[in-house]
């Protein structure tokens, strides 16, 4: 019997200048752009292997369809699936974690400089006819700054923390770490320290962990107060790593000199009222760090692969309820 497969909201991933060809030649395959959430057991119907993004596929929705036997996740966090009811179904269960690192940890240094020279204000300042008409050969209306021996502290020294840290000490940068699970790399590019260490010696602070309990938070009113006076923070990792009104005072207050935030804490509903829209200091990116083409061709593939895995038997690499599977 042909394999039916349902994607539920791939136009995050591809909003049609990719092809699905990997998963057509898998069996039937259906797209949606988008899934509301009450229409996701009506869409998925029989199909047997189901992808999804941001559409959470709950213990209800697996009841009322009985023939799925995979669900793959096309991003990295898969918390967006129940994935105790998948256990209990023996569904494989797996994320893509190994994409868009080099996207991402690029972005997180292009938020840095945005906020060190301002480019996109003083681009805006040119096309507006201020150079023309400036009666000295040059100006700036920002204190411009030079990242060379200032300290970075990288919260979570995975692939992406080790990539933006690579990059950071060719910028002339010195590197320090927190990390749970120090690693030979790491010490190559950083020196791993406590956290409340990092917090106190940090110029620049940029977060690439996980979303834990542990990590939840992380950047709050009671870590603030540790910093340095004047630390810029970037975040391209998960939004409720940093509390967005404690971040949004301490910027108005000037304990933060400024943020590049990638993810806020509640996505995408954050209310247009809300302070931190109001920041000048604050550079705010609507969660596409990890969206580059290259990030997103690799995906793709990763995809397909590991549809060919559960098909032949065998669980993928990725596969976040793995153990569980086993026996």
């Amino acid at each position: 019997m042909e394999n039916k497969i349902i994607v539920l909201d791939g136009y995050r991933e591809n909003p049609g200048d990719l092809s699905w060809e990997g998963l057509e030649a898998l069996g039937e395959l259906t797209v949606y752009d988008r899934t509301p959430n009450e229409l996701a057991a009506g869409r998925i119907g029989d199909a047997n292997i189901v992808y999804t993004n941001k559409t959470p596929i709950t213990r209800a929705t697996m009841e009322t369809c009985p023939s799925i036997r995979f669900i793959g996740v096309l991003a990295t966090g898969y918390n967006v699936v129940d994935v105790e009811a998948a256990k209990e179904r023996g569904i494989p269960v797996t994320n893509i974690p190994t994409y868009g690192s080099n996207s991402v940890s690029q972005f997180a240094i292009a938020l840095l400089l945005e906020i060190c020279h301002h480019i996109g204000h003083h681009s805006k300042a040119v096309a507006e006819g201020r150079w023309e008409t400036n009666p000295d050969w040059c100006f700036w209306d920002y204190p411009l700054i030079e990242l060379a021996d200032k300290t970075m502290g990288i919260i979570g020294m995975g692939r992406i923390g080790l990539l933006t840290g690579r990059i950071a000490k060719a910028l002339g940068m010195k590197i320090v770490a927190y990390d749970e699970y120090p690693t030979e790399s790491g010490r190559e590019v950083a020196e791993y320290v406590f956290l409340d260490k990092l917090f106190e010696t940090s110029d620049v602070i940029s977060l690439h962990c996980p979303l834990f309990p542990s990590t939840e938070g992380i950047v709050s009113k009671t870590s603030i107060a540790k910093m340095k006076d004047g630390v810029i923070i970037v975040n391209t990792a998960r939004g409720p790593i940093v509390s967005l009104n404690d971040i949004t005072d301490a910027l108005n207050s000037g304990k933060i000199k400024a943020a590049g935030l990638d993810v806020l804490d509640v996505e995408p509903d954050v209310p247009m009222g809300h302070a931190i829209f109001s920041c000048e200091n604050a550079v705010l990116t609507p969660h596409c760090a990890y969206n580059s083409a290259e990030a997103v061709i690799d995906q793709h593939k990763k995809v397909a692969k590991t549809v060919i895995d559960v098909l032949d038997g065998n669980l993928p690499y990725n596969c976040v309820n793995k153990k569980d599977l086993r026996r």
